[in-house]
């Protein structure tokens, strides 16, 4: 029997291809139900590694119609608001909400497989295969490696703006259908739409510690275009602090006999490469791929180390890119190919 410590997309993925293909597996989960926390925003689902991950689960056509019409859109922005790049996707990179396809995920597994508020501390599972795929703070992870996820210099503060083409209609043409970067001097606001609300992210270079306030906010973005500063000073509700943590670059360990890891647990890095989410679902094929096959699990490990590593590097480079103090030039480039 395989127990995996976690229902996030990663865990959800490997107990779905392990189920079709008649492997008995559990799921343990802390939360009490699939609703005791907020799932996150929008994701880009890519083709050769989320998409695939899809369709080895046999879930590929009922992703189809959870995907945002029009989400790859990206519009990028300055201090000023003036408009530095606009484009419309088309990368092959579909727009789903994370609840959504948490929910599909959860939906495909039988009643029972997982086992809601169960949360594993200090003792693990007794299972012919531990798998840790419970996220940055991961308690599986230290069975296997002493890293701990490090604050990267960043820190976001989530808010919302709710039914935002009748209530912030300015704020929703800003944006537009897909996502929003206004960058400048170590700071941005990063917002896309979802399907009933604009989710925005007030980022900006901090101390680890540092609060994050609206009393904050309102200092670091002084002196912002008034159409930029709305996302910010009208907001639903009260904003949600998200200081950002990554593993080493380089997290590996070696192997450990009826124990292995997936998703952030195995390589937590910031959001800047849009790998996170891609990544877990990858790992879950892989490693239930590896199983089925009866593989060493090294072999597992090894693949997911060589391309986690280039995920790491591409996010860290992409941060700098985002938060240099001639931002958006970077980001501009980077769309313009150049």
């Amino acid at each position: 029997m395989i127990a995996i410590v976690g229902a996030g997309l990663g865990g959800l993925m490997l107990a779905r291809i392990l189920h079709v293909n008649g492997v008995e597996a559990v799921v343990y989960e802390a939360d009490a139900t699939p609703e005791a926390r907020t799932q996150g925003g929008m994701l880009d689902i890519h083709e050769d590694s989320g998409q695939r991950a899809l369709r080895a689960a046999g879930l590929y056509d009922d992703f189809l119609p959870l995907v945002l019409p029009g989400g790859e859109a990206m519009k990028v922005y300055d201090k000023h608001g003036v408009l530095r790049h606009a484009d419309d996707g088309g990368s092959g990179r579909p727009e789903v909400h994370r609840k959504a396809l948490r929910d599909l995920l959860i939906n495909s597994l039988p009643d029972g497989m997982i086992r809601w508020g169960s949360k594993v501390d200090g003792q693990l599972p007794d299972a012919d295969l531990v798998v840790g795929a419970d996220g940055a703070w991961s308690k599986v992870r230290t069975v296997v490696s002493d890293a701990v996820p490090r604050y990267a210099g960043i820190s976001f503060a989530e808010l919302d703006l709710l039914d935002p083409d009748v209530r912030h209609p300015e704020s929703a043409e800003l944006v537009g259908g897909g996502s929003m970067f206004a960058l400048s001097d170590g700071r941005g606001l990063l917002a896309h739409r979802e399907p009933d609300r604009l989710h925005v992210y007030a980022a900006y270079r901090a101390t680890e510690h540092a609060p994050i306030t609206a009393e904050v906010l309102a200092a670091t973005f002084a002196g912002w275009d008034d159409s930029l500063l709305r996302l910010i000073r009208e907001a639903d509700g009260e904003l949600i602090p998200r200081p950002i943590h990554a593993l080493p670059i380089r997290h590996q360990w070696k192997p450990v006999p009826g124990v292995t890891l997936l998703g952030d647990a195995a390589h937590l890095m910031s959001p800047f490469a849009g790998e996170g989410a891609n990544l877990a679902l990858q790992d879950a094929a892989e490693l239930a791929a590896t199983l089925l096959a009866g593989d060493p699990l090294d072999s597992y490990e090894a693949a997911m180390f060589a391309r986690a590593e280039q995920s790491a590097l591409e996010s860290a480079q992409n941060l700098e890119v985002c938060f240099a103090p001639d931002a958006p030039a970077g980001l501009v480039r980077f769309f313009a190919g150049l």
